[in-house]
């Protein structure tokens, strides 16, 4: 099975809490503030293994999730950091944000890493706020949230040569003769339902690669037949092989049981270009090898005339780099026609077309202050219900019965903006705030404070 797009939910690791502790040891009456900071959690990137071919791995695991940041302990101790996340994807990956659907990279060469998702940053104990003006801080920090997001996995495939034509041109045929490839084969259309690839040997032992991309039809651009699936397989490629079925027949339709009919071999060649145009640009300027199949047999009167035409097509499409009459079948003009591609993509320097690199693409962006407020009206007065990340992250690193780190979480609520919203609402004093299922009374201070 041939896997070429795939959507994964990755999320990174988030922060360790710093802790507030005190030192404690014989003989030191008043230790002070000795609470570490929490770990860095672990970062998720993605790595371009050139073993692989296919993301058909993602089909079995879509959620990857990597190690948080371990808390702070006592003695100034930093909590150990989450382990990083690598997510193998195979060369020639195109990755975008599946929120939006910008393109945040196109990962091509083997090793390339990509950070998709920043650890969260440890949170700071509480010896880490000691100053001149508070010596014995009783608050500390949570670790930042872990960053959560969908992105969509985009296979290309790099191949030197893209084999394509219409169904029943007899690629997969061609393909099995120069290669070691073992495609299946047989007497009807779409026998190819997936992309197959073969290494073809130069005379020098060098080899090239050879993608063999399922039979368009006409309408392949806008979603008809299977061609519009693997065409994007075809852009990466430096040259084109463009193989036309002398006789012109075509399957009229995708079933196994069907009937054949005869099309024009040379308007058959012209609704694939077409296709290549709508498709895009980068096709529609590539290089092409054009290789007229299936000449066994072929009146001898009748193939003069058909290579008269080609021949007038060549001098009028510029594209057209050479013209190969051959025999898959019997391996009549093979041996020509790999030499000539050969040399051809030794000449040919593919250049990578740039790729848009979003630097947004909030990987990076662990703010979870973002908040909202919902009045609930019960029997014991009015209850203001608050949900904001941040906020409760500090809620569950705060000792609500010390009155310092109270006064921490309200900075902290106050800077979200929480008391401001609470006053616009019309809370008044007397009214419950219930944050993270604590409940606190609102007071003058809340209010007048806003």
């Amino acid at each position: 099975m041939f896997v070429d797009t795939v959507v994964i939910k990755i999320a990174s690791g988030k922060g360790g809490n710093g802790i507030a502790t005190w030192r404690r040891e014989k003989y030191v009456a008043y230790g002070g503030p000795d609470g570490g900071d929490g770990g860095r959690g672990g970062n998720v990137y993605l790595i371009v293994d050139k073993s692989l071919s296919t993301l058909l791995d993602f089909k079995h695991q879509v959620i990857f999730k990597a190690e948080d940041g371990s808390n702070g302990a006592r003695s100034h101790c930093t909590g150990r950091s989450g382990e990083d996340l690598y997510i193998k994807v195979p060369a020639g990956t195109v990755v975008r944000d599946n929120d939006d659907g910008k393109v945040i990279a196109d990962l091509i060469e083997d090793g390339q890493t990509l950070l998709v998702a920043e650890g969260g940053r440890g949170g700071r104990g509480n010896a880490r706020f000691k100053s001149n003006q508070n010596n014995a801080p009783y608050y500390c920090e949570p670790g930042e949230a872990s960053i959560e997001r969908e992105i969509e996995l985009e296979l290309k495939m790099i191949a030197d040569v893209g084999l394509l034509g219409f169904p029943n041109a007899g690629k997969s045929t061609l393909i099995s003769r120069i290669s070691a490839a073992k495609p299946k084969i047989a007497d009807y259309a779409f026998t190819t339902l997936e992309p197959n690839l073969g290494v073809v040997k130069k005379p020098n032992g060098d080899g090239f690669l050879v993608a063999d991309v399922p039979g368009l039809i006409e309408g392949a651009s806008e979603g008809k037949g299977l061609g519009h699936h693997f065409l994007r397989h075809i852009e990466r490629t430096k040259l084109l092989v463009h193989l036309v079925d002398i006789w012109g027949v075509t399957a009229s339709n995708m079933d196994k049981i069907q009937e054949f009919i005869y099309q024009d071999p040379i308007e058959n060649f012209r609704k694939i270009n077409r296709e290549l145009a709508k498709f895009s640009d980068l096709l529609a300027e590539k290089k092409q090898v054009l290789v007229i199949n299936k000449i066994e047999g072929y009146p001898d009167e009748e193939l003069t005339q058909m290579k008269e035409k080609f021949a007038a097509i060549k001098v009028a499409d510029k594209r057209i780099l050479e013209i190969f009459y051959i025999s898959a079948v019997t391996g009549e003009g093979l041996t020509d026609l790999v030499n000539f591609i050969a040399d051809e993509i030794d000449k040919i320097i593919f250049i990578q077309p740039p790729v848009l690199v979003h630097e947004d693409s909030v990987a990076t962006d662990h703010d979870d202050s973002g908040f909202s407020i919902e009045r609930l009206d019960t029997k014991e007065g009015v209850v203001w219900k608050v949900h904001c990340g941040r906020l409760e992250r500090q809620m569950r690193v705060t000792n609500i019965r010390e009155m310092e780190s109270l006064r921490y979480l309200y900075k902290v609520a106050k800077g979200v903006g929480i008391f401001e919203e609470l006053k616009r609402m019309g809370a008044e004093v007397g009214d419950i705030l219930n944050l993270d299922g604590a409940d606190f009374e609102v007071d003058d201070l809340v209010i007048s404070d806003s």
